[in-house]
């Protein structure tokens, strides 16, 4: 069996991503787990949690096997400063962006098949004098992608973005022609390329209530999401919309679509993690590599607390083990429609 070596960056050091990666360690994995992080960190975090942990230093040299449970292979990146759990440094946002950069670069010549990101504190990356709003478009610029797409995925259901990280007073601006073009083209190409959908069923919001109620609530609907829906399904794509995003999220609708694609962070992903928080995955489509991510924040408060729950970066591992077709079976979130 093809056993993939997947990189996963532990994130903010003062929050639960040291944490979640230890907890992860516990069980045993159908892939080769690399873990960017100080590796004194990760031995603290497990002491603090009393979870038995061996960790060995990550050689590349090495032949991929399964993870076993209770060990950690750690590709060790140092903190600048002193970690104190639930508490911010600025001094550190040099050593998050180092794992990054790292992992990346690794995807991008081959070293390893997909990395797995625990959260950052985005704050802190700018504070540290970073722009940086988000792992997603960090990783875009890194691999020189024309443009990412943010997608969350559970079970029940996947959302996939035309803005992300953007003010809601820039958001209609933002919604050209052009940019929902691309993105309805990488959500058409990408979830073939992953998720083995040969002709997805895509569904498309309004960016206003009623989906602009035929111009009288907006004309965004009827200037540029409208014409750009008429113009891909004469290239073939399966496409419907713009719908109105107050009964889109229906089970009798969601029925008729593989994916629905919200034009802003806020009209979407409030209902994905409604029905699937802490099972939720985030993927970035449009990138060159493959990319996999948890749906929730730093979660300062319960860093090494032994409250912080591991399920969403277990979902991300085990779609990226899925998504490099490393695991016997695929889950259901990675087996083409969903149910």
């Amino acid at each position: 069996m093809y056993i993939p070596r997947i990189v996963i960056t532990s994130g903010e050091p003062a929050g639960i991503g040291p944490d979640t990666c230890v907890s992860l360690a516990q069980s045993a994995w159908d892939a080769d787990l690399i873990v960017a992080a100080d590796e004194s960190l990760l031995a603290a975090t497990a002491d603090s949690l009393g979870l038995p942990l061996v960790i060995e230093r990550y050689d590349s040299s090495k032949r991929a096997a399964p993870h076993r449970a209770g060990r950690l292979i750690v590709m060790h990146i140092p903190t600048a400063c002193p970690v104190v759990a639930g508490e911010t440094d600025a001094r550190n946002a040099d050593y998050v962006i180092d794992m990054l950069n790292r992992a990346c670069d690794g995807c991008t010549n081959g070293e390893f098949a997909a990395m797995v990101t625990a959260p950052v504190q985005k704050s802190t990356l700018m504070d540290g004098g970073y722009s940086f709003t988000g792992h997603t478009e960090y990783l875009a610029a890194r691999t020189r992608a024309a443009m990412p797409v943010m997608l969350l995925v559970s079970n029940q259901l996947r959302v996939a973005l035309v803005t992300t990280h953007l003010a809601l007073a820039d958001v209609p601006r933002a919604i050209t022609r052009d940019r929902l073009r691309t993105t309805l083209r990488i959500v058409h190409m990408d979830l073939g390329r992953h998720f083995s959908l040969d002709k997805p069923r895509i569904a498309v919001l309004g960016l206003n209530p009623h989906a602009g109620e035929a111009g009288h609530l907006g004309t965004e609907e009827i200037d540029v999401i409208r014409p750009v829906i008429e113009e891909l399904k004469a290239e073939g794509l399966n496409i419907q919309g713009p719908v109105p995003a107050d009964t889109a999220f229906t089970p009798r609708f969601l029925q008729t679509a593989d994916v629905i694609v919200a034009m802003y962070h806020d009209q979407g992903l409030p209902v994905i993690k409604h029905v699937g928080f802490g099972d939720a995955v985030n993927i970035t489509l449009g990138l060159p590599i493959l990319r996999t991510s948890v749906d929730h924040g730093t979660a300062l408060s319960l860093a090494r607390s032994g409250k912080a729950d591991a399920g969403s970066l277990r979902a991300a591992l085990a779609l990226a083990i899925d998504l490099t077709g490393g695991a016997s079976r695929q889950s259901s979130a990675a087996a083409g429609r969903l149910s």
